[in-house]
C-alpha cells in the first residue's frame, strides 16, 4: 500500500439536519466510538490526512486530536450554505497528486476500505442501494457513467480524483465521469433510520 501520492480529505463540516439530533454526523457513536474514529482507524498509514470542519468544529477537533495529533484541519465557515464540494476544494489546497475524498457520514467495511486504498488512479466508490435518500449513479461494465435518479448503484460520497481536476471543477465529482467504479460495502447516514441500520450493520460484522 502506498500513500506517497495521495492526500485524504474527510468532509465533516455539515450540520446533519436531516438526522435531526443536533450533532455533526462525524461524531455519531457506533460501537462505542465516533464515526470519524472508525474512518481514521483505517487511515493510520496515511501521513497527509485533512479534515474539513464547520459545524461543531471544536468538538470534532478535540475528538480527532485525542486519537492522532498529525491531522490537518481545514475550515469551511460557509457550511450552512455550501455543499461538500466546497469542503473538498478547501481540503485540496497544496495537496498531493490525488485526493481521496470521503464524506464524514459514511461507515465503511474495514476489509473493503483497505482494498480501496490500494487502488491506483482515479475511481468512484459505489455501494449497493441501502439508504433512504441515496445519491444514485449509473454503472456499466465496471465504469461509473453519471449520476441519475434511476442509477443502479448508490454513491456513498467517496472518490479518488486528481487534485488538479478536483480544484478545476470546484470540487464537483460528476466532472470526472466516466471513471472506474469500485464496489464497496458501506452504510451512509442521513436519517434516523439510516443511523439505526448502520448500528445494526456494524453489530452484525459489517454484513
Amino acid at each position: 500500500m502506498s500513500n506517497s501520492d495521495t492526500t485524504v480529505v474527510i468532509c465533516c463540516a455539515g450540520m446533519g439536519t436531516r438526522l435531526g439530533i443536533g450533532t455533526t454526523k462525524a461524531l455519531l457513536h457506533i460501537g462505542g466510538k465516533p464515526l470519524i474514529i472508525h474512518q481514521l482507524e483505517n487511515l493510520d498509514s496515511y501521513n497527509d490526512v485533512r479534515i474539513v470542519v464547520g459545524y461543531q468544529a471544536d468538538k470534532v477537533i478535540e475528538t480527532v486530536n485525542a486519537y492522532r495529533k498529525d491531522v490537518m484541519f481545514c475550515f469551511n465557515n460557509e457550511y450552512q450554505t455550501t455543499s461538500p464540494s466546497m469542503s473538498r476544494v478547501k481540503g485540496a489546497i497544496n495537496s498531493k497528486k490525488y485526493i481521496l475524498a470521503i464524506d464524514g457520514d459514511v461507515l465503511i467495511n474495514p476489509d473493503d476500505f483497505q482494498q480501496m486504498l490500494e487502488i491506483n488512479g482515479e475511481y468512484l466508490a459505489v455501494s449497493k442501494k441501502h439508504s433512504e435518500e441515496p445519491d444514485l449513479v449509473t454503472v456499466n461494465n465496471g465504469t461509473a457513467q453519471y449520476f441519475s435518479e434511476s442509477g443502479n448503484f448508490e454513491w456513498p460520497g467517496i472518490a479518488k480524483i486528481e487534485s488538479e481536476n478536483l480544484i478545476k471543477n470546484n470540487g464537483e465529482v460528476e466532472n470526472i465521469f466516466p471513471v472506474p467504479a469500485f464496489l464497496i460495502r458501506t452504510r451512509d447516514i442521513d436519517t434516523q433510520d439510516d443511523y439505526d441500520n448502520a448500528i445494526k450493520w456494524f453489530q452484525n460484522g459489517y454484513c
